[in-house]
């Protein structure tokens, strides 16, 4: 082809997804989430860092993408999987779960929603080859990172399937986890109970009150007044009734929580400090995030399904249940609540909450020893889904139809998602040099 001819059509195809991506953000930024000028500047910026930032800021580009697509691999739209929905690389860390035990999991339920299990495969094997290409790896290495997640998501799928493991007990913890994960939890077992607390509070007069910083801010008289009105709607929620479990749940000092996240950008997060006991100096004092949820990403793009949405119209009572499903034991202090029409959900900010930071993934060994144990933990969310959910939302055994849907030929599955995988970071690679772009043209 005439190599004038070749520059138009290329120009033509960037022009064209160029306009793609402007009319998405649009829809779900300003139109969608209302964010105002400013909010989502600073959110494109955050994206505008690296490609795997961009892809985690874009989770609506991704669905409105491979929604449009055909896969051998999906379950039956009539039989749905309760799926994380916008998983990722970072999306996973280290915590202390209900019994006091250091766990590794996923640890952000935000856009959980119900689907088939391949929309968290395909999110998270992307994320996997762009996580890799930060870490200047070739294809050949992307795709065997992939596919050692692949894999071990298969094998372990078809244990619960066998009933070799239970979805319902099986943890990572300090017995189970290997390599990079097996030293996060060793360095959080030297850290103290207070750690978190004494890093944003401090004694006022012997009052524990938080300690105003770039991120932790005092809320405004409305705010705080918002949030209090709201309370008693969250302890209903946990059934916080007797009167101890009230003094339990006394509200001691409230901040605003800025700069978290980048999806997140544009929705309230509170920090609340509660008594939680009687010990002097609020050594024993505990804080609860209080985070605001709106309709999952993923749901723009699946079936509708009623059933869910009489069930789950409050998106922080959705939150809530999608980590008690997916959570062999669960936050203690998960909750509720409303301010206004705007919905929240509430988790006890955790002490031992810690990511494992892509530059400890020192070697190959590193980066495959991390992805097994993230297609570990994958299927056990996906097996676990329907344990605790028994409200007619999933009658059924999610692991059966998975694996019957990836098939026998686990090396087939595994190379078609793993290709798929590289092949669609190439494309997030491309937008993000057009999204750049974009951006020149509207932050002045």
């Amino acid at each position: 082809m005439d190599s004038k001819l070749t520059e138009r059509v290329k120009l033509t195809q960037n022009k064209l997804r160029k306009r793609t991506l402007s009319a998405i953000f649009q829809e779900f930024d300003q139109k969608i989430m209302k964010l105002e000028r400013g909010k989502r500047e600073e959110k494109y910026r955050k994206m505008a860092l690296s490609p795997f930032s961009f892809f985690r800021g874009s989770a609506y580009l991704f669905y409105f993408d491979v929604s449009r697509e055909w896969f051998a691999y999906h379950t039956p739209a009539d039989r749905p999987t309760w799926i994380q929905g916008d998983l990722h690389f970072e999306n996973f860390g280290a915590f202390r779960n209900e019994r006091g035990t250091l766990v590794y999991d996923v640890n952000d339920f935000d856009e959980g929603y119900l689907g088939s299990y391949l929309n968290d495969l395909l999110r998270m094997t992307v994320s996997i080859a762009l996580v890799c290409r930060l870490k200047e790896q070739t294809v050949a290495e992307q795709i065997r990172a992939i596919e050692a997640y692949l894999q071990a998501y298969s094998k372990q799928m078809r244990r619960f399937a066998k009933g070799k493991d239970d979805p319902g007990t099986y943890a990572v913890d300090m017995q189970q986890a290997e390599g990079p994960v097996k030293k996060l939890l060793k360095k959080l077992q030297q850290r103290k109970d207070e750690h978190f607390l004494e890093k944003v509070t401090a004694l006022v007069q012997e009052d524990r009150k938080f300690a105003s910083s770039e991120e932790i801010v005092p809320p405004t008289d409305e705010e705080r007044e918002a949030l209090l009105a709201a309370w008693p709607d969250y302890l209903a929620s946990v059934t916080a009734d007797s009167e101890e479990e009230q003094r339990h749940f006394e509200v001691k000092d409230i901040a605003v929580k800025r700069g978290s996240g980048t999806a997140s950008i544009g929705l309230d997060r509170f920090y609340v400090l509660i008594e939680a006991g009687e010990v002097e100096q609020g050594v024993d004092d505990i804080v609860l995030e209080v985070k605001e949820v709106r309709v999952p990403v993923p749901a723009y793009f699946m079936p509708y399904d009623e059933t869910f949405w009489t069930e789950f119209e409050h998106q922080g009572k959705r939150v809530t249940m999608t980590q008690k499903a997916m959570h062999h034991e669960a936050d203690p202090y998960l909750g509720w609540l409303s301010i206004g029409e705007r919905h929240f959900y509430v988790r006890e900010r955790s002490p031992y909450k810690k990511r494992l930071k892509l530059e400890k993934l020192e070697t190959t060994g590193d980066l495959l020893s991390v992805t097994e144990t993230m297609g570990r933990l994958t299927a056990k969310l996906h097996a676990r889904a329907d344990a605790d959910v028994a409200q007619g939302i999933l009658a059924y055994h999610s692991e059966e139809g998975i694996v019957k849907a990836m098939g026998e030929d686990e090396e087939a599955f595994c190379a078609s998602i793993s290709h798929w995988a590289v092949s669609y970071a190439d494309q997030v690679e491309h937008d993000y040099m057009l999204f750049t772009d974009w951006l020149t043209g509207i932050i002045k």
